[in-house]
C-alpha cells in the first residue's frame, strides 16, 4: 500500500466511525443481547479476516449488512472496504468487538486465533460462523463449543462441503443398512503441509502488516514471509498439518454417517516429531465405541502418500487420490467430496438407492444465517462440529506424544500417560486468555 493509499484508508476509517474504535480498550464488554433479526431482515455482521478462506466467506454472507471489517494485514482490509464501502475497518478484532451494534461474527483466521476470537465473540453475546478446526488445540475445542452452549448462541464451522449433495446420499446410504454393520473406515488425502525448522528473522514485517495482533496469543517469535500469508498451517504453533486442515472435511463423513463423538483411544505413526512442524505423512488410528445397535468401529486416518492397502489392491488411487472408505459385512463404499460408490459394484447392481431423508441444504452459510434470525440449529454447529475437530486434532496430540492415548473425553485426559499434557492445551503470552 502506497503512504498515499494507506494515508486514504485511514481517514476513511475514521470518517466511519473508527477512530474511537481504534483507540477503545480491546475487551468485548458485556451488553445486553439485541433484539433476533425477524426473517425479513438483515444480520449485522463483522467479519474478521477478510482475503483467502476469509474471502469466500465474506461472499458467502454479503447478502448482509456487513458492518465491520477487520484484518491485520491493511491491504486486504483496504481492497475488502472498497466492496464493503458502508463497514468500518480495523485491525484489532477486540476493538471491533466493542462495537453494540453486531449480530454475529464470521472468523477466517489461522487456526492459533481462533478460539480467543470466537471466545470473545461468545462472551459478547454474538452468534459464531468459525473457520474449521474450531480451535488450535483440543482443550480450546471444548471450551469454545461449553460456551456456545451455555450463552445459546447459533454457530456454524467452516465445513463447506457438508453442504453438498454428494456426502448427504453418502450418509442416507450408510444408514440405510445396504452395507451392513461397519466396523472400518478410512480416510486418506495425497498432500502434505511440511513447514521445516524455524525460519531466522531476515527482515521486519511490512508495514502494512500488523505482526503482533497476527501472532494474537502466540509467544512472540521474529516475522517471516515463511509464516504468512499461505504456510502457518505447517507450524506447531499456529496451525496443525495436513490433519488439521483437511481431517474435519474428510472425517465429517462418518463422523455424520456413523454418529461418531468422542473416540477412545487414538494411536499415531509417522516419521520422527519435530517440535516445530508438522509431519510430511501421517496414519492415525481412532477407536470409537459402540453407538446404540452400531457395533465398534476404527477409523484410519491416511496423509503424504499413504493409502489404505484396499485402494491399491483394487488399482483405485488413481481415480481416488483422496477419499473415505466404509467397510462393512456385506460390501464397500467408496467417496469423495462430490462422488459416491459401492464396491464390488457387480454385488449391488440393480441396488436402489434410498430414498431421501436428509433435504439439500441453502447453502453452508445461508443456512446460519437463517438459524441466527430464527433462533435454529445449523448442521454443522459447535455441539457437532466442536468433536469433530477435538477428534481431528487428537491424531497429532497421539502423533507428538509419542504413545498411544487412552482417551477420557469428559476429562480431558490420557489416561495411560502424562506425554499428551503439553499438546492437549494452549499456552498463551502475557495479556492473553480465553
Amino acid at each position: 500500500m502506497t503512504s498515499l493509499r494507506r494515508r486514504d484508508f485511514l481517514q476513511r476509517s475514521a470518517a466511519l466511525g473508527a477512530g474511537a474504535a481504534w483507540l477503545a480498550s480491546g475487551r468485548a464488554s458485556a451488553r445486553p443481547q439485541r433484539r433476533a433479526p425477524s426473517p425479513g431482515e438483515k444480520l449485522n455482521l463483522g467479519v474478521v479476516g477478510v482475503a483467502h478462506r476469509g474471502a469466500d466467506n465474506l461472499d458467502g454472507v454479503r447478502s448482509e449488512n456487513i458492518v465491520a471489517l477487520c484484518d491485520v494485514d491493511e491491504t486486504y482490509l483496504h481492497k475488502a472496504g472498497e466492496a464493503f464501502p458502508a463497514a468500518t475497518l480495523y485491525t484489532d478484532y477486540r476493538k471491533l468487538l466493542d462495537r453494540d451494534d453486531l449480530d454475529a461474527l464470521v472468523v477466517s483466521t489461522p487456526d492459533h486465533t481462533h478460539a480467543v476470537i470466537t471466545m470473545a465473540a461468545l462472551k459478547a453475546g454474538l452468534h459464531v460462523y468459525c473457520e474449521k478446526p474450531l480451535a488450535r488445540t483440543v482443550a480450546e475445542c471444548r471450551a469454545v463449543t461449553d460456551a456456545a452452549r451455555k450463552r445459546k448462541r447459533v454457530t456454524q464451522l467452516g465445513t463447506q462441503i457438508h453442504a453438498g449433495s454428494n456426502y448427504r446420499r453418502v450418509v442416507e446410504r450408510v444408514k440405510s443398512g445396504v452395507l451392513g454393520p461397519l466396523r472400518e473406515v478410512h480416510v486418506w488425502l495425497e498432500g502434505t503441509k511440511v513447514a521445516g525448522p524455524r525460519p531466522p528473522a531476515l527482515a521486519p514485517p511490512p508495514p502494512t502488516l500488523h505482526y503482533d495482533e497476527w501472532l494474537g496469543p502466540v509467544e512472540y517469535r521474529p516475522y517471516s514471509p515463511e509464516y504468512l500469508p499461505a504456510s502457518w498451517r505447517g507450524w506447531w504453533a499456529f496451525g496443525n498439518g495436513m490433519l488439521g486442515d483437511f481431517g474435519c472435511h474428510y472425517m465429517d463423513l462418518p463422523f455424520w454417517a456413523l454418529d461418531l463423538r468422542y473416540p477412545t483411544r487414538v494411536t499415531a505413526e509417522g516419521p520422527p516429531v519435530d517440535p516445530e512442524s508438522a509431519p510430511e505423512w501421517l496414519i492415525v488410528r481412532y477407536e470409537f465405541p459402540a453407538r446404540g445397535a452400531q457395533p465398534p468401529v476404527t477409523l484410519t486416518w491416511y496423509h503424504g502418500g499413504k493409502v489404505p492397502a484396499y485402494v491399491t489392491e483394487r488399482n483405485l488411487r488413481a481415480a481416488w487420490p483422496n477419499g473415505v472408505l466404509f467397510v462393512g459385512e456385506k460390501g464397500e463404499l467408496i467417496a469423495n467430496y462430490d462422488a459416491h460408490r459401492l464396491l464390488p459394484e457387480t454385488a449391488f447392481e440393480g441396488v436402489p438407492a434410498p430414498a431421501p431423508t436428509l433435504p439439500d441444504s441453502v447453502g453452508h452459510h445461508r443456512e446460519w444465517i437463517e438459524a441466527c434470525k430464527s433462533g435454529g440449529r445449523a448442521t454443522c454447529d459447535f455441539e457437532y462440529s466442536g468433536p469433530l475437530s477435538e477428534a481431528v486434532l487428537l491424531g497429532n496430540v497421539a502423533y507428538r506424544a509419542g504413545v498411544p492415548l487412552e482417551w477420557d473425553a469428559e476429562r480431558l485426559h490420557a489416561r495411560n500417560t502424562a506425554a499428551a499434557e503439553p499438546f492437549l492445551r494452549s499456552r498463551y503470552r502475557k495479556g492473553w486468555r480465553l
